[in-house]
This record gives structure tokens, C-alpha cells and sequence, in this order.
């Protein structure tokens, strides 16, 4: 038969069903593996009545274990429970707190006080990490520098003192299975088990609990706290709370999500302006090629220039001595040509005496014999 009892997830639900000494015995037995023979709720009880950014519920038990030769042990448990991811700085300062609280200190005659043993435990309602086990037990384990375990005169109350053990419970991984008794005890945790449109209630299949007494307890209780006004009013605190929480963390994630998207747009516009970046690089070393090709251009026209006006000044000089000769050539000309008119005028006054001569009587030869004296 199905029941449908109040979800212990819930911190008010939890103190309710924890404040039961019986129950309280149950579960820690089941944690511990061992007999809690007794237990009592100390007076240091933590709870967050006023949160802000997480939930997580603090209770501490004094309990008395039996150990294996039969033997108890007093040990303080230390048993924090918590809906959301938490910072593990968090438990640390709870823990820190513990140890220096001198309530936790057991004081006998002729020794000086010590700690009581602790066992700290974590009911988580996420996952740790990548560890995919439901439960994890973290046991500390005495070694020499040989790293080889060292049994003789331990337990000691001094070493008990300064080290704890933990036991670490992820919710999400219990997955309805039951194949221990810790599983039995903790499946009234499984949020598998949860109503589809109420997650005040857990849906149990009674037939799982039918041999076991103290889980019929544990279902009695979680069925009355499901029917207490006072319960039900404070579990809608919390889920007005944690909605609060859950509008609060979205927008938060909705925010980080377009963060991230203009971080992505940006980082394509970096990578596009690295691009044009070594583009223009590239094209600053064409540039800088074609100024060095420019440049040895410039040089060579320059060169030529330098040469070219070398060849200038050459003509020019060439042109100064053509002028100059043509200068002595127009000179001599004018000679020539005064020669010339003096060899005329010579011949027409060798023409005149001619005729004179001629004139006189003289033949042709007499007259060139005589010239030619």
C-alpha cells in the first residue's frame, strides 16, 4: 500500500522527526553501522531560522555507541544537513566551533580533559563532486612513517581529540534501492519517492517496511507531521523561501548565461579583430616591401640623375667647345673671306694692267711672262 508521509527533506520536518529519541537511534545506528544505544540532543542546536543565501540545519547528538567487545563509547555527532551546494568553508566553521566548545571536553580525575570523539555527518540534497556512491565514510587511519597501520594502545583519547570521522550521504544517488539496512533507513530521504505536483510529500510503499518496527516508527511520524498545521505552514515557508531562492538563482543564471553569450560575442570579435589585426600586418609588411622598393627606386633614379647631369655638364662643356670652335671657324671664314677679296681685287688690278698692257702692244705670253716675274 502506498502512504503518503511528509518529505524529511524539509528542515522542519527533519528536527520533527530527529527530536524523537528513538528515531534519532534508528538513523544514527544505521549511519554508524554500530549500536547507538543512547543519545540525547545537546543543547547547542543550530539551525538556520533567518537564511540567506542557503539551507542547512545543524543538530548535535551526545551518543552512546557499543562497540564491538561490547564496550560504550561516548561520541559527539555532529549530523548538518543542507538542500543546496554549500561552501565546504561553511561546515569547517561549524566544525571548528565544536572542537572549541568546552561543553565537548570530557573532564575525569587524575588526567587532564580531553574531546569527546566526533563523527560529523552530511545529509546532502546534491552531489559531491564526481563520487557515485550514495554514502561515503571517511575513516582516519593511524599509520607509522612506514605507512604501516598502528593498532597497539589506540583508541586513545588524545589522538580521538584531535581527528573526526565523516560520513557523507548524497540524496540525489539513492535511487529507491534497498539492499541495506542504511538504505531502508535513508529511502524516507529518496526525492525519487516525492509527489509529482507536491514535494511537501514523499510516497512510500508500505510493503518495504512491514518487518522492520522502527521504520514503521519513522513512517508514523513522518505521516502525523504530514497532517500537522503547524508543519505544513512551515514547510510553505520554506518553499516560499527556497522559491524565492530558485527566482533569485535564475535570474542570476540568466544573467551569467547572457554574460556568457556577449563574453562569446566578444571573444569572436576579438579573434575577428585579431584577424584584421594580422591582416593589416600583413598588408603593413606589403606596404613596407613596396616603400623599401620605392625607396632603392628613388636611389637608382637619383643615381641616374646624378648621372644624367653629370652627362649634362659634359655637353654643356662639349657645347662650349663647338661654340668656341665655331667661334675660330667664323673667324677664320672672315679671314678667308678678306683674302678672298683682296685675291679679287688682285685680279681685277691684274686685269686692268693686263689690258694696259695689252693696250701697249704686248702679246698675251710677253704679259703672263712678265706677271709671272
Amino acid at each position: 500500500m502506498i502512504i503518503r508521509v511528509a518529505n524529511p527533506i524539509y528542515d522542519s520536518v527533519f528536527k520533527y522527526l530527529m527530536e524523537d529519541e528513538r528515531i534519532a537511534r534508528t538513523v544514527l545506528s544505521a549511519l554508524l553501522k554500530k549500536e547507538v544505544v543512547e543519545v540525547q540532543i545537546r543543547r547547542n542546536e543550530y539551525t538556520n531560522g533567518y537564511r540567506d543565501n542557503i539551507s542547512m540545519f545543524r543538530i548535535d547528538f551526545g551518543a552512546r555507541v557499543r562497540q564491538d567487545d561490547g564496550s560504550l563509547r561516548l561520541v559527539l555527532i555532529e549530523l548538518q544537513k543542507t538542500w543546496l551546494e554549500t561552501e565546504t568553508l561553511r561546515f569547517r566553521q561549524y566544525l571548528g566551533a565544536q572542537y572549541s566548545n568546552p561543553e565537548n571536553m570530557v573532564k575525569e580525575e587524575l588526567r587532564p580533559p580531553y574531546g569527546l570523539p566526533m563523527v560529523a555527518v552530511y545529509i546532502l540534497g546534491h552531489r559531491v563532486g564526481n563520487i557515485n556512491v550514495p554514502v561515503l565514510y571517511v575513516n582516519h587511519k593511524p599509520c607509522d612513517y612506514e605507512g604501516r597501520e598502528v593498532t597497539e594502545g589506540l583508541p586513545d583519547p588524545f589522538v580521538d581529540s584531535l581527528v573526526h570521522e565523516s560520513i557523507i550521504v548524497q540524496i540525489p544517488l539513492l535511487h529507491g534501492q534497498i539492499n541495506n539496512r542504511l538504505d531502508r533507513v535513508l529511502s524516507v530521504f529518496d526525492q525519487a519517492n516525492k509527489e509529482k505536483d507536491n514535494r511537501q510529500v514523499v510516497e512510500l510503499d508500505d510493503a518495504n517496511y512491514q518487518d522492520d518496527a522502527d521504520m514503521q516508527y519513522i513512517l508514523h511520524r513522518l505521516v502525523v507531521a504530514s497532517v500537522d498545521a503547524q508543519l505544513r505552514q512551515d514547510m510553505n515557508v520554506e518553499d516560499e523561501y527556497f522559491q524565492a531562492i530558485e527566482d533569485r538563482d535564475t535570474a542570476i543564471m540568466s544573467r551569467d548565461k547572457q554574460i556568457k553569450e556577449k563574453d562569446e560575442q566578444l571573444l569572436q570579435k576579438d579573434e575577428q579583430l585579431s584577424q584584421k589585426d594580422e591582416q593589416l600586418s600583413q598588408k603593413d609588411e606589403e606596404l613596407s616591401q613596396k616603400d623599401e622598393q620605392l625607396s632603392q627606386k628613388d636611389q637608382q633614379l637619383s643615381q641616374k640623375d646624378q648621372q644624367l647631369s653629370q652627362q649634362s655638364q659634359q655637353l654643356s662643356l662639349k657645347d662650349q667647345q663647338l661654340s668656341q670652335k665655331d667661334q675660330q671657324l667664323s673667324q677664320k671664314d672672315e679671314q678667308l673671306s678678306q683674302q678672298s677679296q683682296q685675291l679679287s681685287q688682285k685680279d681685277q688690278q691684274l686685269d686692268r694692267v693686263r689690258k694696259k698692257l695689252l693696250q701697249q702692244g704686248l702679246s698675251a705670253d710677253e704679259i703672263e711672262e712678265w706677271l709671272g716675274k
